[in-house]
């Protein structure tokens, strides 16, 4: 439960902060498409569907949300007629970059409130225990 806990917390505190900003009402499932996309260039809705295990329905309003804010660019797909290939836009790679600096930043807090050495120790110890792993951050809903 420590885990889940302080992710929690480390993520409460990012939307936080995120709010402060004058920016769109982003929600963690945004986070999540965001990062599948940045991974995933020309991914459809059902493809994300599949990734954040949710309908393509859900998949498909979450993408309208992020298109009508000009994060995500929906493009006719290249091999299949009935589906639409998404990428990130500018705006959408730009604040992939703003949120990995602001989770950077709160992992300096965590830093300083731990010490650096001792977050060394905590950081090689979950790549160890993620190194075999498959593949990046899925919801869990």
């Amino acid at each position: 439960m420590l885990f889940a806990r302080t992710f929690r917390v480390m993520t409460d505190r990012f939307h936080e902060r995120l709010a402060e900003r004058d920016l769109e009402p982003l929600r963690p499932a945004h986070g999540f498409v965001f990062r599948y996309l940045a991974a995933q260039p020309s991914a459809t809705a059902v493809d994300l569907a599949a990734h954040l295990g949710v309908s393509k329905q859900a998949a498909t309003k979450t993408v309208a949300e992020l298109v009508d804010w000009g994060y995500v660019h929906r493009t006719p797909h290249p091999t299949d007629r009935r589906a639409h290939a998404l990428t990130l836009t500018g705006k959408g790679q730009a604040y992939l970059r703003f949120a990995d600096a602001l989770w950077a930043e709160l992992e300096d807090e965590f830093a300083a409130a731990v010490g650096a050495e001792r977050l060394t120790v905590v950081r090689e110890a979950l790549e160890t225990y993620l190194a075999d792993s498959e593949g990046g951050i899925r919801p869990v809903w």
